[in-house]
């Protein structure tokens, strides 16, 4: 089984920074199919930034693109989330998560595709 742990929440002003983590334990796919969704109150879960295609290819949503990177160190299995220049509109329960490989493009933001998650990390920015 998998198991995702998420770590590096909290709260910060607009315009801050922070560096969330997700490190996998017992048998694990590659990093290169994970990523990170959040869900703010009221809304569905959103893909915010993954990999695909056995990290051939790197999505994220619009709302986060110049801001958010996703990296991943396979030494420590860990997958990272940095979030710079962050906005109130950003609050939300981050979560990781990881699927099975060929981890296709198409499904990159499909939470239904997921077959792993994280418990989640609460994620507040304050104008």
């Amino acid at each position: 089984q998998v198991q995702l742990v998420e770590s590096g929440g909290g709260s910060v002003q607009a315009g801050g920074s922070l560096r969330l983590s997700c490190t996998a334990s017992g048998y694990t796919y590659s990093s290169n199919c994970m990523g990170w969704f959040r869900q703010a109150p009221g809304k569905g879960r959103e893909g915010v930034a993954t990999f695909a295609t056995a990290g051939r290819s790197t999505y994220y949503a619009d709302s986060v693109k110049g801001r958010f990177t996703i990296s991943q160190d396979n030494t420590k299995n860990t997958v990272y989330l940095q979030m710079n220049s962050l906005k109130p509109e950003d609050t939300a329960m981050y979560y990781c998560a990881a699927r099975r490989p060929p981890c296709l493009s198409t499904t990159w933001s499909t939470p239904e595709s997921y077959n792993y998650w994280g418990q989640g990390t609460q994620v507040t920015v304050s104008s």
